[in-house]
């Protein structure tokens, strides 16, 4: 039988301070508390913030008014009321004023979003990108993108950071890009941070997607490789210098395809999607979704190909699973569309090698948020500082 998940961060009491802090400690924690858990739960009551933070009611309404003075949240009385009585105030973020800069470097193209606290996008953008563009013109692009959402974002609104999602093929210049991005869209442009785009998908899908209340997961992202972003005990995995999760390059089959990376066998040559279109014998510049429809309306050479990488998949999910004995295994990218149309050859591959303690209670499940995940993650570290300190992240007043 499946055991519940553990309870999330978000809907445990605040972090008890250390035996020095001060009132001020305590109360800055006690506010991130609360705007953290109205950024994640969206419209709340008093009531519920009382129960699930565990502070008295006296202590929640002086926090809310706080966050209202500082321009964070409102506090409303709910439309309807479910008993009698005096109705709880209910608590909601300001999304409409208070946003963060989420942008995206893919290997075709770029995307930048505005994203309101609450995780809420505001506004999208998409431009192409040539793979392997050169960083100047990948930056001044994604600058254009920022510059037309911020032609009119309303009066009143204020940005709490930005952050910049690298897909893999693109790692290596991920460190500059902040200090670059900043610098072209200058002053008073927010600070950027950035993260690999397979950790910060499953940043999004852990917080607000199939995976949220569940802290022990594997979001698994193709495109146009493998990549995996790996949550243990509700913090992401994320190795020396940011560099785990490159699964895509466990060798599966020695004596298989070469890779890019070099090697040979490489789990990304026999499940991703190239190994797809190569199974099916696509022409040159067939997508995903042709294979996909072709198989589904009983294509032979379309199903022989979709069952051969579904059984990879699977493999390599057993592998994963053997590994990290997560609770869900979560499909994103193009990967999400392959474990769609394949799911009873990857469940299969995975019964016949995981482990009977490490599967019995595992979900197999594509993605939520689909291709907007990494924009939403990347929202979430960005809006990282104002959670932590929400009259002193840069936004208030």
């Amino acid at each position: 039988m499946r055991a519940g998940p553990a309870e999330p961060p978000d809907r445990q009491p605040p972090a008890s301070p250390s035996p020095g802090a001060g009132q001020e400690e305590i109360r800055r924690q006690n506010l991130g508390a609360v705007l953290r858990y109205v950024h994640v739960h969206g419209p709340t009551s008093r009531a519920e913030l009382t129960s699930r933070l565990g502070l008295n009611r006296s202590t929640i309404g002086a926090l809310a008014a706080d966050l209202v003075t500082a321009g964070l949240v409102t506090e409303e009385v709910p439309a309807t009321a479910g008993r009698a009585g005096r109705p709880s105030l209910v608590v909601s973020p300001r999304s409409e004023r208070v946003y963060a800069h989420a942008v995206s470097i893919e290997p075709g193209r770029l995307r930048a979003a505005r994203v309101g606290l609450g995780g809420h996008i505001l506004d999208r953008r998409e431009a192409s990108r040539v793979p392997g563009a050169a960083l100047p013109d990948t930056v001044g692009d994604l600058a254009r993108l920022i510059r037309a959402m911020e032609q009119d974002p309303g009066a009143d609104t204020v940005c709490a950071g930005g952050a910049v999602a690298v897909a893999d093929s693109t790692r290596g210049a991920d460190e500059t890009i902040p200090a670059a991005l900043g610098s072209v869209l200058g002053a008073p442009a927010p600070g950027f941070v950035t993260g690999d785009l397979a950790d910060l998908a499953a940043l999004a899908e852990h917080t607000r997607g199939v995976a949220a209340g569940i802290d022990d997961l594997v979001y698994l992202h193709g495109d146009p490789g493998i990549t995996a972003g790996i949550v243990t005990g509700g913090r992401l995995v994320t190795g020396h210098g940011g560099r785990s999760g490159k699964v895509g390059h466990m060798v599966v089959n020695p004596h298989g395809h070469r890779c890019d990376c070099g090697s040979r066998g490489c789990w990304e040559t026999e499940a991703g999607v190239a190994a797809l279109l190569r199974r099916a014998g696509a022409p040159a510049g067939t997508d995903l979704l042709t294979v996909l429809r072709a198989a589904a309306m009983g294509d032979t050479v379309a199903r022989s190909a979709l069952r051969g990488v579904a059984d990879w998949l699977g493999f390599g999910v057993a592998n994963l699973v053997n590994v990290f004995n997560p609770d869900v295994v979560v499909f994103g990218g193009t990967l999400r569309e392959v474990y769609a149309a394949g799911a009873p050859t990857v469940r299969r591959r995975l019964d016949a090698m995981a482990l009977p303690a490490s599967r019995e209670h595992l979900q197999l499940r594509p993605g939520a948020l689909g291709p907007d995940a990494p924009l939403i993650g990347a929202a979430e570290i960005a809006f990282e500082n104002l959670l932590t300190d929400p009259l002193n992240g840069g936004v208030a007043g």
